[in-house]
């Protein structure tokens, strides 16, 4: 017959903080690398969805610049590591073909 403690529940998991001084340093770096990670992915939907509203309205020169901050975030991104290289260089050629007025979802 197993025993197991009785006050504690077996879904607890590991959810419990470390108690290591370098532990709780990694805890706490990691929760603002999430955060700025997240940063990078949000603001690269949002210019994406700033870049597909300026095609739509036919403005060039917003289209180009829309365009040129794109890639230059994702570029950004992915040199951080927020987002992977091959992800930013698949969203810039989405990115080209919207703009070249070649079908894409983006």
């Amino acid at each position: 017959m197993l025993c197991y403690h009785r006050t504690r529940p077996r879904d607890a998991g590991f959810s419990q903080m470390a108690n290591i001084k370098q532990q709780k340093k990694r805890v706490r770096i990691a929760a603002q690398e999430r955060l700025e990670n997240l940063r990078f992915r949000s603001t690269a939907k949002t210019l994406s969805r700033r870049l597909r509203e300026a095609i739509t309205a036919g403005d060039a020169t917003k289209t180009a610049e829309e365009h040129k901050r794109l890639v230059s975030w994702l570029d950004r991104a992915a040199a951080r590591g927020a987002i992977h290289k091959n992800t930013a260089a698949r969203r810039k050629a989405q990115a080209d073909r919207l703009v070249s007025g070649k079908s894409s979802n983006l």
